[in-house]
């Protein structure tokens, strides 16, 4: 059975802040950019009930509706906004080639990749439950919403300790739940944690239970692994902070990672180690993640992508 194939000029991977960005910009440069959200059009931000943090909406927005926003622009233009997903991938040639829902094949000269990071959570159905009326998994983004509240956090790397010291800024208390005896922290983020007085470090501890009203996290369970006791904590908020997993199980092999799997691009740029591919958003920065570095970046990679084919052009034009 023959498969339907279709070649077009910028293709981006994934919706989100980045893509629907970089489509705002691909499409004003008359890239004609065709885009596949992924199985969650909009990304992480859709599970997000109040962003406040995003320049030019004073009164805040839901997640949601930014997306929609950003959606509704980036088609203003003449994005080709199509709902699926990529499910292979192959960078041998030029132009490249990608499998959509195992069945379509699209050639394109240049690839956005803007698939985003999800962000990892302990599993718990109280934690899904309160998602976003409590629960959280990015400090920076909801930490405002509990000044001078008592706030629980879950983790023990470089970010956790880093988003305790963020929340004890604005935060009553932080509880500070560590698995084991010790930190996986570095020493330098360790001593900064110790040195924050209003951080209460449990060491030992695992999450039972996300407590709460029915509308808003009233507390957590916590047993302490060592002793089998368990124990009630009465916090507001709740922040998982123990990691991300960028969404690049497709890329492995064609693309440059690091150890994580988040994707390496040229310092300045949003160029991947493939010519005429490239990478923004949370795909390629665990450092920042927020929505508007995640814009900026899809920003960036259409003006990359429009740069490199105008210079194809020049050069085929120097040719002849």
């Amino acid at each position: 059975m023959s498969q339907e194939i279709e070649h077009v000029q910028c293709l981006i991977i994934g919706s989100g802040p980045a893509g629907y960005t970089a489509a705002i910009y691909a499409a004003r440069a008359d890239l004609k950019p065709v885009m596949y959200t992924g199985m969650e059009p909009g990304g992480q931000l859709t599970q997000t009930t109040e962003v406040d943090n995003f320049p030019g909406y004073p009164n805040g927005i839901t997640g949601p509706e930014m997306m929609e926003d950003f959606r509704k622009q980036a088609e203003r233009f003449g994005t080709d906004i199509r709902f699926g997903y990529v499910s292979s991938v192959d960078f041998t040639s030029m132009p490249h080639k990608v499998v959509v829902d195992e069945i379509k094949t699209i050639t394109a000269d240049t690839v956005i990749i803007s698939t985003g990071a999800t962000a990892k959570w302990l599993g718990l159905p109280s934690e899904q439950q309160y998602n976003g009326f409590g629960v959280s998994a990015c400090a920076v983004c909801d930490g405002f919403f509990f000044k001078g509240q008592d706030v629980a956090i879950v983790g023990a790397g470089d970010t956790a300790a880093e988003e305790a010291t963020y929340l004890a800024k604005l935060c009553k208390k932080v509880y500070m739940l560590v698995r084991r005896d010790e930190f996986r922290a570095s020493k330098a983020m360790v001593h900064r944690v110790m040195n924050t007085p209003n951080i209460e470090v449990i060491y030992n501890s695992e999450t039972k239970e996300i407590l709460g009203n029915g509308k808003n996290v009233t507390g957590v369970r916590v047993l302490n692994n060592q002793t089998g006791a368990e124990s009630d904590l009465p916090v507001e908020g709740f922040f998982v902070a123990i990691g991300h997993k960028p969404n690049t199980d497709i890329f492995k092999g064609w693309l440059e990672m690091d150890e994580t799997g988040y994707l390496k691009t040229i310092p300045g740029s949003t160029k991947t180690n493939v010519e005429g591919v490239f990478a923004c958003g949370d795909v390629q920065d665990h450092y920042y993640r927020q929505a508007v570095t995640a814009a900026g970046s899809g920003c960036m990679a259409a003006l990359d992508a429009e740069r490199y084919l105008a210079a194809k052009e020049d050069e085929v034009k120097v040719l002849s």
